[in-house]
């Protein structure tokens, strides 16, 4: 049984989708860079995919909307470039990839399911989908 993430905002029309397999060989095929847009914290503890760029979206101590998370990616990346979001379920990548359209991106994707994907009968990530069940290459501090 899974157990889904919350919901989360109406994709923006131009934020494509891709699984955790696809987007892994859309960066390779395509240079894409590729942001983990997950809080520091989970971006170190929990691990993250290889090659990717923590920008987060929200963040310690409060959790508040990162009001510079464009910005930081605009020194990253430009506007034109394919840019890959991930963050823990495809939830949050889906709001920071809006306000990246928004924002004048124009190739944004988010990675359905994440990281660590949903939760399972036991509120288990990383058991049911995500890109660290998937096999995908990854790292941990």
């Amino acid at each position: 049984m899974i157990m889904k993430s919350a919901p989360h905002s109406p994709s923006h029309p131009k934020l494509g989708h891709l699984t955790p397999k696809e987007a892994l060989e859309f960066i390779q095929e395509n240079k894409a860079v590729f942001i983990d847009i997950r809080s520091e914290m989970e971006h170190f503890f929990v691990g993250h995919p290889m090659g990717v760029v923590n920008i987060p979206w929200q963040d310690a101590p409060d959790f508040e909307i990162n009001p510079n998370f464009a910005d930081e990616v605009g020194r990253v990346a430009t506007k034109e470039q394919p840019i890959v979001l991930i963050c823990r379920s495809g939830h949050r990548s889906i709001d920071a990839g809006n306000c990246l359209l928004n924002a004048g991106f124009t190739t944004i994707y988010n990675v359905l399911e994440g990281f660590e994907g949903d939760r399972d009968e036991n509120h288990h990530r990383s058991s049911v989908n995500g890109w660290r069940f998937r096999g995908l290459p990854w790292v941990q501090c």
